[in-house]
């Protein structure tokens, strides 16, 4: 068996963990996991949108904002982050402007992910900085997740 993928495999369940939380919160169930170059969680993360009644707090950004508190700086290279759904625009910028090596996806975002789906922000050719991009790491699961809440709150919308 592949260690690297079993290993994000691992870190992936770890996300998913964090969007269940979201879930249970009645928020969008997405997760993220940020580790560092010894693979140490040294961020992690789930939507509270509703919660914090903040447009900013997706699962990337505090995660993000965790990790650069913990290693004292804004510069996170080195490190690798991983999400259960293809982020934003807002959140592939966070990635981008951190400097984090490496991006690990679950599920793909057709309607709104900026990294493979409806936006390949890392395309354009003057950015100075570029993650590497590991793609359907637990899609299935992770993109389950993500169906089940979205049928429930049309169920209950429907109900009510």
């Amino acid at each position: 068996m592949d260690l690297t993928v079993t290993l994000h495999e691992q870190f992936m369940r770890l996300a998913l963990k964090e969007a269940h939380l979201a879930y249970t919160q009645g928020e969008v169930p997405i997760g993220a996991i940020l580790i560092d170059e010894q693979d140490e969680v040294i961020g992690k993360g789930h939507n509270q949108r509703e919660l914090w009644r903040s447009p900013l707090a997706h699962a990337e950004m505090i995660a993000i904002e965790e990790a650069a508190r913990r290693k004292g700086g804004w510069r996170l290279q080195g490190c690798t982050l991983y999400v259960t759904v293809e982020p934003c625009v807002m959140c592939a910028g966070a990635v981008q402007l951190s400097r984090i090596d490496r991006l690990v996806l679950g599920a793909a975002n057709p309607k709104g992910g900026a990294i493979v789906s409806s936006l390949a922000l890392y395309d354009i050719p003057t950015m100075n900085h570029y993650p590497l991009i590991t793609t359907g790491i637990l899609a299935d699961e992770c993109g389950m997740m993500m169906q089940d809440f979205f049928r429930s709150r049309r169920r209950d919308r429907h109900d009510n």
